[in-house]
């Protein structure tokens, strides 16, 4: 899976910003990368929402045990690759139809939260449990969330293209093209919210930590 954002929505990580600084490396813009991973996956899916933010994903040689899934409603895209343990007394809790899938519960799980704010941001993720990562978008409110399981049995990375998009991907070696140096894995057992202004981890949500 493949979601890259423009500096009007989301600032450019320090740390990543930093590492590409002290050596340089050949980058490509983030619309090379998008070419690139529709190029390299057959029946690739490719989304442009809005004129800052791209995704993509395929189901080219994903696990079995992880799959990578799309999902879309009320202006909330997600991108989501695992699976949860728990997603029956998810759906329960929520209210939802025993057909929804984790894709769909964790839009949904946002979209209750955000509308209940302020609400703590962690709780988005404090209640899943299993192998996941995921990126969402709220184009209503320009808002980027992301996260990883505490376990990061799901691989994310994040990088900075040539021309200042922040790209999410679970494959190193495509990020590393269009990335160089200005790039790290996701840390695991955190989330990324532009709404709280940068990277937190599950369990001390209040303190901002560095990648």
């Amino acid at each position: 899976m493949l979601g890259i954002f423009s500096g009007a929505i989301v600032s450019l990580p320090e740390e990543l910003v930093a590492a590409g600084s002290r050596t340089p490396s050949p980058k490509t813009t983030g619309a090379t990368l998008v070419n690139k991973f529709v190029q390299k996956n057959p029946s690739a899916v490719s989304v442009q929402v809005g004129d800052y933010v791209q995704l993509a994903y395929t189901h080219h040689k994903e696990s079995p045990l992880r799959p990578r899934s799309f999902g879309a409603k009320d202006e909330i895209f997600c991108l989501f690759q695992g699976s949860l343990d728990n997603l029956g007394s998810l759906k329960q809790q929520y209210g939802l139809a025993k057909n929804v899938n984790e894709v769909l519960l964790v839009i949904e799980a946002y979209k209750t939260l955000r509308d209940r704010a302020p609400y703590p941001a962690n709780h988005v993720v404090s209640h899943l449990s299993g192998d996941f990562a995921f990126v969402v978008f709220d184009k209503s409110t320009s808002t980027l969330f992301v996260a990883s399981d505490q376990v990061g049995k799901v691989p994310l990375y994040w990088g900075i293209t040539a021309d200042g998009y922040v790209a999410f991907a679970d494959d190193l070696d495509l990020l590393k093209g269009a990335c160089g140096k200005s790039l790290a894995s996701f840390p695991q057992g955190c989330f990324y919210s532009t709404a709280l202004g940068g990277l937190r981890s599950f369990e001390n949500p209040k303190n901002k930590i560095t990648a």
